[in-house]
């Protein structure tokens, strides 16, 4: 992760948050990774971390689509290989308008080139608007293109109904909007090994970033890459209820993988969701509901490998 304009290259600039780096996204990051490749810009998306509203709202329970190293390698996959973070403070936030362009389009960035929303603003108390942007440009040598009210309001729709679907367990829906399957991201820890003794061992997955979403608890079919191999399964999200459990935790079930995977860093992809989490009345009921999810995701991963 980049933190400035390392190789000294004028560039093309968009700035915001693009938690989800979904298909309204997408369209901005295609744009000015075309633009960039006319100009010979170097395409380069401002982002700030912690969240804005984390810092300014105090509001440490907002949740992400997307960690930031989640959001790095899906830019990169898109063609973008500067992804430029901000840390954002409240003294940053005190910032003014003219600081901002100063400082961090024409010093750190050498922006020769910004496409932003028609609706942005920035500096102290957000005061300066895009057309305040645009006379900064006449005068510090940077032209400024606008993203329509259409585009922005796909990007606005997008993420809104991305983080509704998966608080409500409906993946389809998420993964439409997103353009790819959502994914949760983290180490391999040791579990209780109750999957085990079910003949369903499971890999426990434990994510470091407090702020990033987790989906409704639920059963979830589940793709990987091991080793450079891509491997199917099943994944639960929840407290398993019966065998008495309290805290929620991410458990991966990969199928024709036998290699216990401790410390290994997996990056899960969730292609559908099969069920609720219950509590069933005995282990061994348990156990056949896990037979039947295996056979029902088995199914789907069939029909999506084809």
């Amino acid at each position: 992760m980049k933190s400035k304009n390392s190789d000294n290259k004028y560039t093309i600039v968009t700035i915001g948050t693009f938690d989800g780096v979904h298909i309204g996204h997408q369209k901005i990051i295609k744009r000015i990774v075309t633009v960039g490749k006319e100009q010979s810009l170097k395409p380069t998306i401002l982002t700030f971390f912690p969240h804005p509203r984390m810092v300014l709202q105090k509001d440490a329970n907002i949740k992400l689509i997307n960690t930031m190293k989640e959001k790095e390698t899906l830019l990169k996959g898109f063609g973008l290989e500067n992804m430029v973070v901000e840390k954002f403070t409240q003294d940053f936030s005190r910032l003014t308008a003219k600081s901002f362009v100063e400082d961090i389009l024409i010093k750190k960035l050498k922006a020769k080139h910004v496409i932003i929303g028609y609706d942005h603003h920035f500096g102290r108390n957000r005061s300066a608007n895009i057309e305040d942007l645009k006379s900064f440009g006449l005068q510090y040598g940077f032209e400024v293109e606008e993203i329509t009210a259409q585009d922005i309001n796909d990007v606005a729709v997008s993420s809104t109904k991305i983080r509704k679907a998966l608080f409500e367990g409906d993946i389809t829906t998420a993964n439409t909007y997103l353009g790819y399957p959502f994914m949760l991201s983290g180490h391999v820890v040791k579990g209780n090994g109750i999957g085990r003794t079910l003949n369903f061992p499971t890999a426990n997955i434990e994510i470091d970033e407090t702020y990033k979403l987790i989906p409704k608890e639920g059963v979830y079919v589940v793709k990987t890459k091991i080793e450079g191999n891509t491997i199917f399964g099943m994944m639960n999200i929840g407290t398993n209820p019966t065998v008495n459990g309290k805290l929620q935790t991410i458990e991966a079930h990969f199928f024709n993988w036998k290699t216990t995977l401790y410390d290994v860093k997996l990056n899960v992809e969730l292609l559908e969701r099969l069920r609720d989490e219950e509590k069933f009345e005995s282990v061994n009921v348990l156990k056949e509901q896990l037979k039947q999810d295996k056979i029902n995701a088995l199914t789907f991963i069939n029909n999506y490998a084809q």
